[in-house]
């Protein structure tokens, strides 16, 4: 359950996380906090949202599964990069201006996956501050997938490397 009070993750550090960019949509986050329920992968919100930000919010599309997933609060993405400079763990942002094809990238145990606004993506600050971008190549008279979708397949492919690792 989402403790509106808690400001950095206790996860461990080699887990997954996927971090959602001062979301717009309640049900494309639900659907997000779902998806990382079932693959075992944890939650950051970073504030402010395009909503407000409470468990009622999410359990139409999150329905009983937010009860199975880490989510931490972040009230700013400086907030954020605080949090992450101190457990030292990389940033890698999902972007349709990103140079490197997800499935191409080497994932690492513990690393951010960040996912922008539906509406805007993200400011210059938060691509500067990536360690990599990440993109998911599409038609190019096509504009965008449905950011739930996006995170879902990248996690997947980050799941997926870091399963072989294991073997």
């Amino acid at each position: 359950m989402m403790n509106p009070d808690r400001l950095s993750s206790a996860a461990p550090a080699g887990r997954l996380t996927l971090a959602l960019y001062q979301p717009d949509i309640p049900q494309n986050a639900g659907t997000m906090f779902r998806t990382c329920a079932c693959l075992g992968v944890d939650v950051a919100v970073i504030e402010p949202a395009g909503f407000p930000v409470s468990d009622r919010n999410f359990r139409r599309a999150g329905m009983d599964y937010l009860d199975q997933v880490p989510i931490d609060r972040h009230v700013s993405f400086t907030a954020f990069e605080g949090w992450r400079a101190e457990a030292g763990r990389r940033l890698v942002l999902l972007t349709t201006k990103g140079a490197v094809d997800y499935r191409d990238f080497s994932y690492l145990p513990g690393d951010i996956l960040l996912v922008g606004r539906e509406s805007a993506g993200v400011p210059d600050q938060v691509h500067d501050a990536a360690n990599a971008r990440v993109v998911i190549p599409i038609r190019a008279e096509l504009r965008s997938l449905n950011v739930a979708v996006a995170a879902a397949m990248v996690m997947g492919e980050a799941l997926r490397q870091l399963g072989k690792e294991k073997e």
